[in-house]
Parts: C-alpha cells; structure tokens; sequence
C-alpha cells in the first residue's frame, strides 16, 4: 500500500504545481524510486480516461474518505497495470467496485468508437496517441555480454527476432504485444521489446546487468566514444544512466568525474553506479561551473559530456502537461535556459585537453538546441562540429551552415522521446589554419567570413589571431637572421 499513498502524494502535489515529477519522486523518501516513479508516469498516462470512468461508475460518491488522487492510482492499477498488489481497507473498497469500474471502460470504448486504451486515451485528450514507446535495454557490459542476454531471455520464454535493420522493424515491434525483442540498429548494447514489457523484477534488472534507459538517451555517450581508459567529465550527472554506460565503455578503467547539484539525486545515482557495478567513478556534489578547468586533478580529461537542464518540451508524457509544459515554454523560461547551457558548455571548452565533447538535451526548441550550439562555435572557433551517426534520419534544423551534423529525435520518427545531440571536436594545429569559419549577422542572410589572418579583433578569434601573429614575429627573426648572416 505504500508505493501507492506515496503516488498518490506526488500526484496531488502536481496537481497543486508544487514541483516537477522527478522531483517530487526523489523528495517522497519513498525508498524505490524507480518503482514509484513509472507508477506516477502511468497513472497520468491513462488520467483522463481514470477521471471518465471513476465519475461514471459514481466510486467516490461510494466512499467518501478515498481521497481523488489515491483513487486514480487504484483504479489504474486495476484496470491498465497487473492488479492491485495492496491490502486493506482500500483494496475491499476498489474491488466492491471493480464490476461497475470495468463496466464503464468498456462503455466509454464503445461511445469513442475504440478497440483498445491506447485509442481511447487519445480520444479523450490524452498523449497515447501516436507510435508506443518501445522498451528499450540497455546491456550492461560490466557485468554481462549481450550475447549472453539474448540467450536468457530467449530461456524465458522470448522469441528473438535479430538484429533491427530500420525503424520500422521497431515501430512493427512497438505495434504489437507478446514476448518478442530486437537489437537496436543504432546503439550496439540495445535491446528492444513491446512497449508492455515490464521488467523491473527481472533478477537481470534487480542485479544490475541490464538498465533501462531510453535510445536517445544512449546517444550522447555513444557518440562521445572516450577510448579505454581515458578520463571523462560528466558536467550534470545525475540520475547517471550515462555515467554507467560511459564506464561499460571505459572497462571501468581511466576516470569519470562526475558532478551534479542535487544531493538527493546523487546519492540515488550513487546506489544505481553500485548495482551497475561501476568503479571508475568520483562524485561530487558540486556546480560543474565551478570546477576550476586549471586543476591538475583535470589535466586529463580528454572527453565531457555535456547534459544540463532543459525545459523537457521532448518528453510526451501526460506527467509534463501537469507541470512545467506551459512555463518551459515561457520566452524568459527558454532565454535563462539557454544561456544557462551556453555557459556550462563554454566552461567545458575551457579544460586544456578535453578533444570531444557532446552537448545534448531532451528539448525540442531550436532555443536551447541549435542556437545554442551556434553561438558556442561562434565564440569558440577552435572547437568544430563532427558529423556522427549518418545513418540518423534526423539532422539539426537548418539554421547555420554545419547544422546537419547535430542529431534530433523525436517520438514519430524515431521512436524514442524527443531529444538533440551535437558532438564537438577541438581542432589541431594544422586544421586551424585551414580557414575556420565565423558565422556573422542573422541566417538566413549570414555572411561566412575566414578570420585567418584578420587583424579586426572584434570579429576574430583572440587565441587564432595569437597564433598567426607569433608565426609571423618568427618568420621575421629567421628572415633576419638570414640577412645578417649574409
């Protein structure tokens, strides 16, 4: 009974605008984070035919002391999750019901015209509409191999259809239930399975070899790529999905300095890390803007993963419609935003060796998405943009000239939740000098400039017109040592 009077809670406070989900979640101290948080997720999935249905069956008129927001994740859970698993009071309340309850889904069917709850969550407003999202997994490769993986589930009773070749092997998967999977096409470690598939009892999950994390947010690991060994930022880390797979591709060898303001959020991650059998970590309950790129401690890095806060607009869930859609949608929410991503993305420039970095967020705002990835090579013309994963089938808006190196995601197209990545590459000697470009004025109207050579220092970049002018004073000394040795 506890996970429900705990979403009931988180739910109530949502509705009162007390806080965002996640949020709410890690403040419950409700000791299962993950398990209270897909029930809360679901129950405003299915709210509005939850609302239709307990109004019609007449169940709180009936008891009078269930409070609104406990009744919906009841009648959610008997009715669209695997059956109430309480007791008590309150599950004898909810079954005295349960004949009227059912009675009036299957009404509430057949007025919308309806087969399933997917469409009829849609008739009514709700956001199941469109493609499901698959359930996807991530193996872990610290504790497994997916070769391995494949061959358990395969042992249960799951039928494995191979590699995917397109999305729209996924999307046929998602369309239908049963116990069929797939290997992901973009991400090597990914299964895929039925958007009804829950596994958080599977012993895999409960021990920590498998982690289930959405594709797209597999993609800025992936695309940053740090060699074994190497010593990686995560600059906004919590929960640390992505701080677990960058360590399965570390071997757990090098470093991950991982950071993130949140103390109860760290400590969470900090129990996740341990199942995943992570070790190569260290965290630090610490503002990443304040890290000092000087530090010896850093001299090392050579990879950061840049995944600050966003206005969420890529997440479909009914969870953010109750919350903060509409103010992350504010223009003064998005500007704080996206100068807020500017600076930490900025501050990860500054460390002397970092070669890669990738930016990601999982906004849908061109805002937060490729003005800012624009403005940063702007200001930073030693670092430039690497076309990664050309199998993507969606680039970045074309609003500069190197936008369709950045990634985009999005529930319709790529089945997965609305997500941007870009992957950033410091640029060696040799390839500055090969006329880096500097976007000026507004788009579509920019005028591309070479600054290689300039001497108009409010267009240029310092460091380039730094390094131009010292190889000019040494040609001079060699010039005229040449003459006085003649």
């Amino acid at each position: 009974m506890a996970v429900y009077l705990a979403a009931s809670e988180v739910i109530k406070k949502l509705e009162c605008r007390e806080g965002a989900v996640k949020t709410l979640v890690y403040e419950s101290g409700f000791k299962n984070v993950r398990q209270l948080y897909a029930l809360v997720c679901e129950t405003l999935r299915y709210t509005s035919v939850i609302e239709e249905v307990i109004k019609n069956s007449e169940l709180l008129r009936g008891a009078k002391k269930l409070h609104a927001s406990l009744a919906k994740v009841l009648v959610y859970d008997l009715l669209f999750g695997k059956g109430l698993k309480c007791g008590g009071r309150w599950k004898a309340v909810i079954h005295a019901h349960k004949a009227r309850l059912q009675a009036e889904l299957a009404r509430l069917k057949i007025r919308k015209k309806v087969s399933n709850n997917q469409d009829l969550v849609s008739s009514l407003g709700g956001t199941a509409h469109g493609p499901a999202l698959p359930r996807y997994v991530r193996v872990n490769t610290l504790k497994t191999c997916i070769n391995d993986v494949i061959s358990y589930f395969k042992c249960h009773g799951y039928t494995y259809l191979g590699r995917a070749r397109s999305i729209e092997e996924l999307r046929e998967l998602s369309l239908k239930r049963g116990k069929r999977f797939l290997q992901d096409l973009h991400v090597p470690d990914l299964l895929v399975f039925s958007p009804n598939t829950d596994l958080h009892k599977d012993s895999l999950y409960v021990e920590g070899h498998i982690i289930l994390q959405d594709k797209a947010s597999c993609l800025p690991a992936l695309l940053l790529a740090p060699p074994v060994g190497s010593f990686v930022i995560d600059a906004c880390a919590a929960p640390g999905n992505k701080t677990s797979q960058l360590a399965a591709m570390l071997q757990n060898k090098g470093k991950i300095f991982a950071f993130d303001l949140d103390t109860k959020r760290l400590a969470t991650m900090s129990t996740l890390l341990l199942r995943a059998g992570v070790t190569c970590q260290e965290l630090a309950n610490q503002d990443f803007l304040t890290v000092n790129p000087e530090d010896p401690k850093y001299q090392k890095v050579s990879h950061i993963l840049v995944d600050p806060s966003c206005s969420g607009s890529g997440i479909p869930d009914q969870m953010r419609m109750l919350t903060d859609k509409e103010e992350s949608e504010h223009p003064e929410r998005l500007e704080a935003l996206s100068s807020f991503q500017c600076r930490v993305l900025s501050h990860a420039m500054r460390f002397p060796s970092v070669q890669r970095i990738t930016y990601s967020t999982c906004s849908i705002h061109q805002q937060e998405n490729e003005d800012v990835v624009r403005s940063i090579l702007e200001q930073n013309s030693h670092f430039s943009l690497l076309d990664e994963l050309p199998s993507w089938p969606i680039r970045g808006l074309n609003t500069f000239p190197s936008s369709n190196c950045c990634l985009r995601a999005t529930l319709s197209d790529t089945l997965t939740n609305g997500f941007f990545v870009a992957v950033f590459h410091r640029q060696k000697q040799d390839e500055l000098s090969k006329l880096p470009l500097v976007i000026e004025g507004n788009l579509p109207n920019a005028e591309i400039k070479s600054e290689v050579g300039k001497k108009n220092t409010e267009t240029g970049d310092p460091e380039l017109l730094n390094i131009h002018k010292k190889k000019r004073k040494k040609k001079q000394r060699r010039k005229k040592q040449k003459t006085d040795q003649e």
